[in-house]
């Protein structure tokens, strides 16, 4: 499944179609700017989770110009079905669209250029990733509104106790702390399996993370810049075996843990660590176990340092609509007021900026790491390519369950390249 629909599944956010009345102003990114007249009305059609982070952007900019927008509400296949069918009829219903970034090399051809809005100060304020993302075959097509990554939380109780740091240190000689490496990752994760606890989860019926690793060992995912399948490299192979062997330390039936799981786990007290989106800390139940006593930090780094797989959405004007003034005033809108989305429930945005706004504020510990872990060299987006959520779904997916469930990786990891192959023709 996508970044965005786990994530949403997870916050139980729901939605019906409403409108909102949205205005546009201009600071940071370029483009279209207000002329004095207020007015005019775009039709936003974006997933139901996506209009939370939408909300306080509509409230401000209403006050700025009084641009309305009128925000459709889609469940997510139901998004990407409606995007398909009027994309291919060349006849559209929205002025502005919300696409996941798996869907940006699918509707490349259907979404216009908005070069304009990427002035080089506002590319200085999105992580590196995803400015590379949104540039397709040389144009800007999207701009990101929305953006999470994997980090660790951990339990700082059980990290800050005397003796739980005394029996650390003599046992692998050097001080308990939250992991940088792998290799302490597998330390405290095998220190704390005991008691009834894990140290960590292993989600086998999800690859972000996988990936994420694949990234750290200084490997592109899954293809290369060129479109060749190289899963079955050294750093897929390296990156595979160490997360298979952090079962050992993990809850039993890792094949069928998914995001929901982990995070049940982590929060009812059953792991120490958890490698998971940034968002969930602030969403850590009052009554629950952990309240209070949990740690962030950056996701761990390999050879090639500290890297996440980031879950970005991104707003797009349709070559076919007939309102593409007002469709750039709203994206530019959102631009300037991203930080806004932090108060949403999901609360997350997308420049640098707005992120540092919160990261010393209480609440936003989980913060300082997602900006470090999207500001990682070796971060990077899925690959551009509109079978990727099919290869994740029958192949990724389906090859670390049968990894995490004993299988020979080397033999997964052949077997996977044939089918991506057979995928791409």
């Amino acid at each position: 499944m996508s970044t965005r629909n786990n994530i949403n599944r997870l916050a139980t956010i729901g939605g019906l179609c409403t409108a909102v009345a949205l205005a546009a102003t201009g600071c940071g990114a370029g483009g279209p700017t207000d002329s004095g007249s207020a007015g005019g009305t775009v039709n936003v059609l974006v997933e139901a989770g996506g209009h939370a982070e939408l909300t306080g952007v509509a409230e401000q900019c209403k006050k700025d110009t009084g641009l309305g927008v009128n925000f459709i509400e889609l469940p997510y296949d139901g998004l990407f079905n409606r995007l398909s069918s009027e994309f291919s009829s060349g006849t559209v219903s929205f002025d502005v669209a919300a696409l996941d970034s798996v869907w940006l090399p699918s509707f490349k051809d259907a979404v216009q250029p908005i070069d304009e809005l990427f002035t080089d100060e506002a590319k200085k304020d999105i992580f590196p990733a995803l400015v590379k993302e949104a540039e397709v075959d040389g144009h800007f097509i999207g701009m990101p509104a929305w953006t999470n990554a994997e980090i660790i939380l951990y339990r700082k109780d059980l990290f800050e106790d005397a003796k739980n740091k005394a029996d650390f240190k003599t046992k692998y000689g050097y001080e308990l702390a939250a992991p940088t490496t792998w290799q302490q990752y597998q330390d405290i994760s095998e220190f704390f399996t005991k008691d009834g606890m894990y140290g960590t989860d292993v989600k086998g019926a999800v690859e972000t993370e996988w990936l994420a690793h694949v990234l750290q060992a200084g490997s592109a995912m899954v293809l290369d810049e060129n479109n060749n399948v190289i899963i079955d490299n050294a750093a897929h192979k390296e990156a595979l075996d160490f997360y298979v062997s952090m079962t050992k330390s993990a809850p039993p039936g890792a094949a069928q843990v998914d995001w929901a799981a982990a995070q049940n786990l982590f929060n009812q007290g059953k792991t120490a660590m958890t490698r998971f989106w940034a968002h969930a800390y602030r969403q850590i139940p009052k009554d629950a176990p952990v309240a209070g006593k949990v740690g962030a930090a950056a996701m761990i780094g390999g050879s090639a340092g500290v890297a996440g797989v980031p879950g970005p959405w991104y707003l797009s004007v349709p070559k076919a609509t007939k309102n593409t003034d007002n469709a750039k005033k709203f994206i530019k809108c959102a631009y300037d007021h991203n930080s806004l989305g932090i108060e949403s429930s999901l609360g997350l945005a997308s420049r640098i900026s707005a992120f540092e706004k919160y990261q010393d504020k209480e609440g936003y510990e989980s913060f300082r790491p997602l900006i470090q872990t999207l500001n990682g060299k070796a971060t990077a987006t899925r690959p551009a390519t509109a079978k990727w959520q099919q290869i994740t779904d029958t192949v990724l997916v389906p090859l670390l369950q049968k990894a995490v469930a004993g299988g020979d990786s080397a033999s997964l990891l052949a077997d996977a390249k044939k089918q991506i192959q057979d995928l791409l023709k």
